[in-house]
């Protein structure tokens, strides 16, 4: 792919932020859920008025709130037909679990576009490689765009938090090179190339750009990690450069991580390697509410998956009707916005927002005693009652 072309696909990607800010107080907070498709990227193939999306459930409470999901979107008569692969990362003794993912990556090659929950990765089988970073790494979804702001009636620590988390997606520490050298001493190659960090780097200040955000900044480790981390920050300083309208800085990625919990607001959109995302993104999203709240989606080059911007399981709650579909339904709607369907983007999104902005019907993690049924059917209320 281009770097011409990832600059082009973050321009597409969440282009009508500008639209909703005309509409209702609640609609203000839509933006979190855009994402539209233009001429300059790839287009879904539309087969009898419907759009063909991969669904794959994942692992924990992935069923429960996909189904939310399913429902919701039956009932606004989103013309998309699910084609569901439920691909597991759980060691059950299921020999298949290899085949369902080559089906799983064969029908998102197909489809373009994928609806995903989170696959688990057991620590304890060793050789076992993650499900999540093979798709990612299979189909070059490079680019994850992780949204992070407070929700009017969810009350949090930290008000006006707004920020963008963009993690380089194939390399870095989740590389998956690892090897023995002799017992007791393993060796981890962390891979980092100028042409990924390029490429992450101009989606980053393109997307910057195209939502009106005022600054990019750089999360590395380059103090100790000279070459790897010098090479990531250089290049995206390099290629800030090309951005002059757009603040460009940089933060070591512990210092990062104490300002994110002490003052989130100086943030805008933060652009950093893997490994660093995947800390950075769980300590933004316990600012605004936790894992449940915060949608996300991965851009490739040819393909686009949705997903929760935080990469939890929820084993623990699995079966109990206790799970949040927010964070699922959120990037639902990123997906519609992809595909230019905002009318059902906007119904959805509005309702989910009424419905957590009421205070009544939340589930236990926001501070509610309700079960993901009882969200459901609540949202479902509201959409009924705007029409």
């Amino acid at each position: 792919m281009s770097l011409t072309r990832s600059a082009r696909s973050a321009q597409s990607l969440l282009r009508t932020a500008q639209r909703a800010s005309t509409q209702s107080t609640t609609s203000s907070f839509l933006p979190r859920s855009y994402a539209t498709l233009s001429s300059d990227i790839f287009k879904p193939t539309k087969y009898g008025g419907k759009y063909t999306v991969t669904l794959i459930p994942g692992d924990g409470i992935g069923t429960e709130v996909a189904e939310a999901v399913k429902t919701i979107f039956k009932a606004d008569n989103v013309p998309i037909e699910w084609e569901q692969v439920d691909v597991s990362g759980v060691d059950t003794g299921n020999k298949h679990s290899e085949e369902l993912f080559r089906e799983s990556i064969a029908s998102l090659k197909r489809n373009k576009l994928g609806l995903k929950g989170i696959l688990h990765t057991p620590i304890e089988r060793s050789g076992h490689q993650s499900f999540n970073v093979a798709l990612r790494q299979e189909l070059d979804i490079y680019a994850s765009v992780i949204l992070v702001k407070n929700i009017p009636g969810l009350n949090t620590r930290h008000k006006d938090v707004d920020l963008c988390i963009i993690r380089e997606n194939t390399e870095g520490e989740y590389s998956g090179l690892e090897h023995q050298s002799v017992s007791g001493v393993v060796e981890s190659l962390k891979i980092i190339t100028r042409a990924k960090s390029e490429r992450i780097a101009k989606f980053a200040f393109s997307f910057a750009l195209a939502n009106n955000r005022k600054k990019v900044t750089c999360i590395h480790k380059a103090n100790i990690m000279k070459l790897a981390d010098g090479l990531f920050r250089n290049t995206v300083k390099a290629v800030g450069e090309d951005y002059p309208t757009l603040e460009v800085n940089d933060m070591i990625v512990d210092n990062a991580s104490m300002q994110c919990v002490s003052r989130p607001q100086q943030f805008d959109v933060m652009v950093m390697p893997n490994l660093y995302g995947g800390i950075l993104t769980n300590i933004a999203a316990a600012l605004v509410g936790g894992p449940g709240v915060v949608p996300g989606c991965n851009m490739g080059r040819d393909v686009a998956v949705f997903e929760p911007g935080c990469r939890h399981v929820g084993l623990d709650i699995k079966g109990k009707d206790q799970a949040n579909p927010t964070a699922l339904l959120l990037s639902g709607t990123m997906l519609l916005r992809h595909l230019g369907l905002d009318d059902h983007a906007n119904r959805i999104s509005r309702a989910v927002y009424e419905v957590i902005g009421s205070g009544k019907s939340l589930t236990r993690d926001m501070g509610g005693n309700a079960t993901t049924h009882e969200f459901t059917r609540s949202v479902l209320d509201k959409m009924e009652a705007d029409l």
